[in-house]
């Protein structure tokens, strides 16, 4: 029977049917072309989107989070009379795309395009809300060419350059990694450990933004604190002081000075050596003559350069032979080659405090180098002031306190003294101070406090030229060109006399050839096919008219991730956005993975801001709101192997035993029935083989289910545990609400509420519908809280289902109360809801252009209250009374109360509280 023909059949109630329910829902969405929108509506305009998908070729259970998350959201919202537009692209370049042609022996394009196919008819089959007249894949030369003339363009601003760089090189992808791709000193795709390598890149001058980035943030409040707090973190913006250290060698002639940066100038007179990058120009110098250094310097670049991995690894490090100068007492300190020490940050150098940064005390340490306190409590302070009281006033407080200086009266500075010692003991033996606190130990400056010492020293160099105030970010410039073939090719030539020539706009795009599959027959490494075609590479310079060749790198997807959500606006547009892209944006509400808040999240903050100086937007932030979901999990289960490995299974493979609770207790696996280990809960993913694939739960349960569980199981904030029986549970309940609309619509006729002719368990019903209304739309809207709204509908039908009214205005009640239902599930399960719209008696219609369930406040009104009832603090009853009871009849009602009266039987009533609306507390002895 169709779905058509539902409300003619309505007599005869069917049961639940998933698959033809949900195809005759897509097909008319389909036919329709329901959510295809453009900019000529008098609604006002909400732009929902999610992370855009790498496509994989198969869907996990984490896309059916997030895009249901934003189908929810975008489905509600039209229904509340905005104009919403939900996309859907494909993030088709990359790394994985490549790696998996070099498996297969396919070329990437052709592996990709596959994938796209089958992975957009799986979100299709979901049922997601998307205009896919808007569609594109980022490897496609109509979307990329526009990637290639904003660069050209960056370039003539001096926005986009290109330069030597030493940077993370992994041996396994052959390509290098942003800072940021670095994980614990392991790539983050491959795993394997990250090399050193000088070679030239090409960079995006983010560090020009790096204070309007920052301070954009202020301007988000719809976005997580955590987000906003992992930015400002890997921005960094600090304030300190540049100083100028002369050097000379060992026979005391001068070498090139060494710029250092500092945030803690207070330290100064704490200086005992000073450490530099292995990059930096004077290590070279010094391994010149040098062998031994020369090796550990070549030692030295075989690690990775993120500061991440710096701050685990062991601290090592060489003397150089040279010696720095302090800049006040003109003392001669080791300068060293240190491990922990990044050129690319800061000035390559660092004036090491062992006393006051655990970095240098650990290397101090190792290297047995002078730790010198110069920080000091208040506590500390005072006691070096006490001491200074029974000294000569040119005496060294702290140097008489550990047995060094003048003589002093121990008996009178006893507690002083142990004071001062117990302080450097414990910074020798123990670990750096690094608080601020007061200057001692630093001549002239002894005193001061972290402004004062800032000032004053800044005030000194400024004025002998030796340094100077600076404000420096721990932002660098992003790195923007990889070594891989399947990538936009950066549109660049190359000439031997001009340099870098950006490609003439008339020439564009640059066109990265897809036709490899040659390149990719064998097995093993691939070298690009664009490197190693000479044809392909040769070209003229535009500039002398000259032999040329063009740039063989290709950009990070990070580039084409950052813009794709501009180009969604403007399908079509001429350039990469045209005025559509004004009225879309901002995004209103951007959903995905907290763990892309600093890769993806800033950069397409920072390439808005770029487009914007363009001319191509108006706004200053691509987003509004921002929700980052949780990850979801599942039941993990293996056996351990002889040798220490584990084989995982499957949950899908496995029978398991669950508790009253549905939490497992016990597994075996099907194919032998022997039993097999829990390993708890964990992120879905390969390595586990705990992955629960979306097809089989929407061929098992349909769509709607799957989409009503993963809103069900959790916030959207927090992780999501799988749980089949919870999957279970939610189609129970569709099966419940489909019997209830069908057996409700098989009665021959369904009359108009009236609302003065309703008695009291009509009303009561009908205040628990509206009531039901204003929370669900409250957490839809305003919450995003989709797991308790739909557990106030669940309630909700069991309210309908005990209500068995069978006169005019009882039907008439449940009627409006079905209906509601319908609508207000539609955002969650909107196949099931397109199909009960009609069985309700309405032709077949978008509900999205059905307005959400409009409350009624006259229907929210009550007649009765109840009212907690306590006894001496402790709840013994609760009772129903009317809203105007007074508070003589309250009292009278809750003392008559059963339970409450065999609690007051033989005491004195003291006295009685009556709380209007809320309690009556009882108080007798």
């Amino acid at each position: 029977m169709s779905i058509e023909a539902a409300s003619e059949s309505a007599r005869e109630p069917r049961p639940y049917e998933p698959q033809p329910i949900e195809d005759a829902a897509r097909r008319f969405w389909s036919q329709s072309r329901a959510f295809e929108v453009d900019e000529a509506s008098d609604k006002p305009k909400y732009y929902c989107l999610s992370m855009l998908p790498y496509p994989s070729g198969a869907l996990h259970m984490g896309h059916v989070r997030n895009y249901t998350i934003s189908d929810v959201i975008s489905r509600y919202k039209r229904m509340t009379g905005f104009n919403v537009l939900q996309p859907m692209g494909w993030d088709a370049f990359g790394l994985p795309a490549e790696n998996a042609a070099i498996k297969n022996r396919t070329a990437p394009a052709k592996w990709t395009y596959a994938n796209i196919e089958h992975m957009k008819a799986q979100l299709q089959q979901m049922g997601y809300a998307i205009d896919w007249s808007r569609e594109f894949a980022t490897c496609q030369p109509d979307y990329y060419v526009h990637e290639q003339r904003m660069f050209v363009r960056l370039m003539k601003r001096g926005l986009a350059y290109r330069r030597n760089a030493v940077v993370n090189w992994d041996p396994v992808d052959q390509t290098v990694l942003a800072n940021e791709q670095v994980i614990d000193g392991r790539g983050w795709r491959t795993g394997a450990l990250v090399e050193k390598r000088e070679i030239p890149q090409w960079f995006l001058k983010i560090t020009d933004y790096a204070q309007e980035l920052l301070d954009g943030l202020d301007a988000l409040p719809g976005w997580p604190e955590a987000v906003k707090t992992m930015q400002r973190n890997w921005i960094g913006r600090s304030e300190g002081l540049e100083i100028r250290f002369d050097v000379v060698d060992e026979d005391g002639n001068a070498v090139a000075p060494v710029e250092v940066y500092t945030t803690r100038p207070d330290t100064l007179m704490g200086v005992t050596f000073v450490s530099i990058a292995a990059e930096h120009p004077l290590a070279a110098h010094a391994a010149a003559g040098n062998p031994q250094l020369a090796d550990f310097i070549a030692e030295l670049r075989k690690g990775g350069v993120s500061e991440a991995e710096l701050e685990t690894q062991e601290k090592r490090g060489m003397y150089t032979g040279l010696r720095a100068v302090h800049p006040v007492s003109g003392e001669e300190v080791p300068v060293y080659v240190a491990n922990f020490v990044l050129m690319g940050y800061g000035t390559g150098a660092v004036m090491a405090v062992p006393g006051h940064d655990q970095r240098d005390w650990e290397f101090a340490k190792r290297y047995h180098l002078p730790i010198r306190p110069v920080i000091a409590s208040t506590v500390v302070r005072d006691a070096l002031e006490e001491i200074g009281r029974h000294l000569d006033r040119h005496d060294d407080a702290m140097a008489a306190a550990l047995g060094n200086g003048a003589a002093i009266d121990v008996y009178d500075t006893a507690a002083a003294v142990q004071v001062v010692q117990d302080f450097v003991r414990a910074i020798e033996e123990e670990g750096a101070y690094t608080e601020r606190g007061w200057l001692v130990n630093s001549g002239e400056f002894d005193g001061m406090d972290f402004d004062q010492a800032l000032d004053a020293l800044a005030t000194r160099f400024e004025a002998e030229g030796r340094g100077r105030r600076r404000v420096n970010y721990r932002l660098r410039d992003w790195g923007v060109s990889r070594q891989r073939y399947w990538g936009c090719p950066i549109p660049v030539i190359i000439c031997p006399s001009c340099g870098d020539v950006p490609v003439p706009e008339a020439q564009l795009p640059v066109v990265l050839p897809e036709d490899v599959e040659d390149a990719f027959a064998t097995a093993g490494v691939v070298a690009s096919p664009i490197k190693s075609d000479p044809e392909w590479r040769k070209t003229t310079c535009p500039q002398c008219g000259g032999p040329a060749e063009r740039e063989t790198d290709t950009f990070d997807t990070f580039m084409e991730s950052s813009w794709y959500m501009h180009r969604y606006t403007s399908p079509g547009a001429a350039e990469m956005v045209d005025a559509r892209a004004n009225y879309w944006m901002p995004i209103d509400q951007y959903i995905g993975g907290i763990e892309h808040a600093i890769l993806h999240l800033l950069y397409f903050r920072f390439y808005h801001k770029l487009m914007r100086d363009q001319g191509l937007v108006d706004s200053d932030e691509p987003v509004h709101n921002l929700l980052t979901q949780g990850m979801v999990i599942a039941d993990t289960f293996y056996r351990e192997n002889a040798g220490g490995s584990k084989d995982w299974f499957n949950p899908a493979d496995v029978e398991v035993e669950r508790d009253a609770r549905g939490h497992v207790t016990g597994a075996t696996l099907k194919a032998d029935g022997r039993p097999v280990m829990i390993g708890g809960t964990e992120k879905m993913s390969k390595s586990k083989n705990n992955g629960v694939d979306p097809r089989e739960m929407v061929g098992r349960f349909g769509a709607d289910t799957v989409r009503l569980f993963s809103m069900f199981a959790a916030p959207p904030e927090q992780s999501l545990e799988w749980n089949e029986a919870g999957v279970e549970g939610m189609a129970r309940f569709l099966r419940r609400f489909w019997s209830a609309v069908t057996t409700h619509a098989a009665q021959p006729d369904h009359p108009e509420v009236d609302a003065t002719q309703l008695d009291a368990a009509q009303k009561t019903m009908r205040r628990q519908l509206h009531e039901t209304i204003q929370k669900v739309g409250d957490d839809y809207g305003r919450r995003h809280s989709f797991n308790t709204a739909i557990a106030a509908l669940m309630e909700l039908l069991n309210h309908v289902s005990k209500f068995n009214d069978m006169s005019d205005q009882g039907r008439a009640v449940r009627h409006e109360a079905l209906q509601a239902m319908a609508l207000m599930l539609n955002p969650v399960t909107p196949h099931v809801s397109h199909a009960l719209w009609q069985v309700l008696g309405h032709p077949e219609t978008l509900l999205e252009d059905v307005p959400f369930p409009a409350v009624d406040p006259a229907a929210l009104v009550r007649d009765s209250v109840k009212l907690a009832v306590q006894v001496n603090g402790k709840l013994r009853g609760t009772i129903e009374v009317p809203v105007n009871v007074s508070k003589e009849d309250a009292e009278r009602i809750a003392l008559a109360e059963p339970n409450v009266a065999q609690y007051v039987e033989g005491l004195s009533i003291r006295k009685v509280i009556v709380v209007p609306g809320k309690i009556v507390n009882i108080v007798a002895n």
